[in-house]
């Protein structure tokens, strides 16, 4: 069985080398645990237009499909499932009863209580290796993880610089899985054939 089956796809078209519907084509045939569509940058209204696109993709493989942040566009688009940084749904508690499922990202075993506690699914919990997508900041390490894995009964999955090869260290540190975007966008081959 494929380790990709224990990944979080998560998006971001600036890192994708060719045509970005067809990479979310590529990542949703290979059966991830679900794809996150982060693409934060856009308007609202450029979001939902690509939401919608994604969400056919993602339906056709069964691939569960997390919208981020835009609730709005969620509901618009009968999603159930959102994915928001932990000050949004501390904005915004309610959004844990309007969604079947509500991904968090948490930067520390504290952050993942209180996102337990205003009724996660599960948690991204990051960053645990150095990435390029947060240079120069000093990544938290796998005894991070273990603390945050270890405060919650939520899925914790682990995000930044994760590599085939450091990915069973973070299973071994108790994650779930782990949140990959840049692998994902560029170097999918590397995950697939596993």
């Amino acid at each position: 069985m494929s380790m990709f089956n224990r990944v979080l796809a998560v998006t971001n078209r600036t890192l994708c080398a060719g045509d970005f519907l067809h990479q979310i084509e590529q990542i949703a045939a290979a059966q991830p645990a679900g794809l996150i569509l982060r693409e934060k940058d856009l308007p609202e209204s450029d979001y939902q237009a690509l939401a919608a696109r994604v969400l056919d993709i993602c339906a056709a493989t069964n691939t569960p499909c997390m919208l981020h942040s835009f609730a709005g566009v969620a509901h618009t688009l009968r999603c159930p499932r959102l994915h928001v940084p932990l000050a949004k749904l501390q904005a915004h508690p309610e959004w844990a009863q309007q969604f079947d499922v509500i991904g968090v990202s948490i930067h520390s075993a504290s952050e993942a209580v209180c996102a337990q506690q205003l009724g996660a699914s599960y948690v991204t919990a990051g960053h645990v290796f150095l990435t390029d997508c947060k240079k120069g900041v000093p990544a938290r390490g796998l005894t991070f993880l273990c603390e945050v894995c270890q405060a919650v009964d939520l899925p914790v999955y682990a995000i930044g610089g994760i590599t085939p090869q450091n990915m069973p260290d973070c299973l071994a540190a108790g994650a779930a899985g782990v949140a990959v975007m840049s692998g994902v966008m560029n170097r999918l081959a590397d995950w697939c054939n596993q």
